[in-house]
């Protein structure tokens, strides 16, 4: 097959123009001309340098290796989901949220839980003191969920949830009051984050040892295979790996183990890898570095189609098709200026069109200084919009596509990533990886460059490292209501002394029964706890008396 780099003289048109043009203007000195993961940048490309093999690397959208999207029409078929993400206090407050979002034009809810809720205690629990509500909605239990979800038609909505160590909980919680509300789970539509790998690799907030994580992981697959098909068990995650502080490689290569490790994990329970891998969904950062972005974008999905298709065996295209969520990078705000993050947040958003997300959330200017306010977060939405109806970016499918640049930069992306994938194997796999704390140490050291770079002034941050402002204006920003928090631990004190208490001591014994045995399912016995109000901590402490805890070793 021809490629482009079949034309005769570009070769020494490109040495000559170079020689004689371009080193005859010196290049301005003390700034890095390479991507934010270090890749070098040449100053022009040409067929001379890159070859694109149109039919084996790019092909059309919708078709193997789907580096040009994962639909035939893409946008012009159907627009991304705009999915703000949403979530602080009660459930009242978030649920008014919730509705302020849909009656603005948002298409998908996207659900934030305080840090209680993520690390699996109630709100009573002495290490929740002061961070109920804080980060996000505060959920105890089954009565919470109802409240969060009055009146949103589950069957007609699309959901996600953030939330990871206790995910299988909070799934319990939605198919219970999706049952409310007359939908049976094989209707409910939406994501469960869900990864608990990425927890240990980069966000630490896990509570239970990595293999009998690993199998409440595999237990929701399993479960949402047979009884929620429409459902997204997992939501395999690099936007977190990419906040602590790696580079778009790492999140990239990362990502993608961890999704082959879940892959694994399900084929050993049993699973023919045709019966969950079309419901397994990824989430991606947006940064700055926008042009490596969008190749990191294009090169995930030729990755996981072909591992999927050569390595696993998987017989439906659908398996191969790897759809994903993005939100800008919140790491890439500043509290300097905040105002600039709106156009830094446009351009992530672009390069997540561009790059062929199905569904985005922008992040709103002030959360460098606290939770967005309504202001804020129609803004964030608003810029959804105008990319999606004004700036002509829908129009063309991959427009990108066939770009030199962008397809070098892609294929190197690649070709990283593969490097990571043979060091990754070469240690045990992802788990024994994660324990030697491989993956901590390759991050720290993305993060210390990064940083330095920064410091030297080789990157440019507008308004933190050039173009400062002296005197800068105070910006309005949310702040909660620190009565909430006691509103919050009166409701859960109130459930538990109104509900079923022998019922509740049943679902905690047939729970703690399931756990102790391998192979039990435990989304049975969840989903009956949630029934009976058994709270979210109290699941959790019945795992925890089974399974234990686990600390990581630190990396320094």
């Amino acid at each position: 097959m021809a490629t482009t780099g079949d034309r005769p003289g570009i070769e020494s048109e490109t040495d000559e123009w170079r020689r004689e043009l371009y080193e005859a203007a010196p290049e301005r000195q003390g700034e890095l001309f390479s991507t934010i993961s270090g890749l070098e940048n040449d100053p022009l490309y040409t067929p001379d340098t890159v070859e694109i093999d149109y039919e084996a690397e790019l092909g059309f959208p919708g078709v193997y290796p789907f580096t040009r999207g994962v639909y035939p029409s893409m946008y012009r078929g159907r627009l991304w989901t705009m999915r703000q993400f949403a979530g602080f206090g009660t459930a009242e407050e978030t649920n008014e949220r919730f509705r302020y979002l849909l009656d603005h034009g948002q298409t998908g809810l996207s659900t934030a839980f305080d840090m209680p809720t993520l690390m699996g205690y109630d709100s009573d629990h002495p290490r929740s003191l002061g961070e109920v509500g804080r980060e996000g909605v505060a959920i105890d239990s089954l009565a919470d969920v109802e409240t969060l979800f009055q009146g949103i038609p589950l069957a007609e909505v699309s959901t996600s949830m953030t939330i990871n160590a206790p995910a299988a909980m909070l799934l319990a919680f939605y198919a219970c009051v999706g049952e409310q509300q007359g939908a049976s789970p094989a209707e409910l539509r939406g994501t469960i984050q869900t990864d608990i790998l990425k927890e240990y690799i980069a966000q630490k907030e896990w509570i239970f040892p990595p293999e009998p994580s690993m199998r409440l992981v595999t237990d929701m697959v399993e479960f949402c295979a047979r009884e929620m098909p429409k459902w997204h068990p997992i939501s395999i995650s690099g936007y977190h790996i990419r906040e602590a502080g790696s580079n778009a490689i790492q999140e990239l290569a990362f990502t993608l183990a961890d999704g082959f490790a879940y892959v694994d994990a399900a084929i050993e329970r049993g699973l023919d890898v045709d019966d969950f891998a079309p419901r397994l969904s990824f989430f991606f950062n947006a940064h700055v570095d926008f042009f490596e972005e969008i190749a990191k974008y294009r090169a995930a999905r030729r990755i996981w189609a072909r591992e999927l298709r050569d390595r696993y065996g998987a017989k439906n295209p659908r398996s191969w098709l790897m759809r994903f969520h993005t939100q800008t990078a919140g790491v890439s705000l500043t509290a300097q200026q905040p105002e600039v993050n709106i156009v830094r947040t446009a351009l992530e958003a672009m390069a997540a069109v561009l790059g062929g997300t199905q569904s985005l959330h922008t992040n709103s200017f002030d959360e460098a200084l606290a939770l967005p306010t309504e202001d804020a977060v129609r803004i964030a939405l608003r810029t959804q919009q105008v990319i999606a109806h004004e700036t002509g970016a829908v129009n063309t499918i991959d427009p990108l596509g066939g770009s030199y640049y962008v397809e070098d930069l892609t294929n190197r992306l690649e070709a990283e990533a593969y490097d990571y994938f043979d060091r990754i194997e070469k240690l045990g796999g992802v788990i024994p990886a994660i324990k030697e704390n491989f993956f901590q140490r390759e991050i720290a050291d993305a993060s210390f460059r990064y940083q330095h770079e920064v410091e030297q002034k080789q990157r440019i941050i507008v308004g933190v490292n050039r173009y400062e402002l002296e005197d800068e204006p105070e910006v309005e920003i949310l702040r909660i209501d620190p009565t909430l928090e006691g509103k919050q631990i009166e409701r859960v004190r109130a459930l538990r002394g109104r509900r079923d208490s022998a019922a509740v001591e049943a679902a905690l014994a047939r729970l703690k029964q399931a756990a102790a045995r391998d192979r039990d399912n435990l989304m049975p016995p969840l989903v009956d706890a949630a029934k009976t109000y058994v709270t979210l901590g109290e699941m959790c402490d019945a795992l925890r008396s089974v399974w234990g805890t686990w600390t990581e070793t630190p990396v320094f």
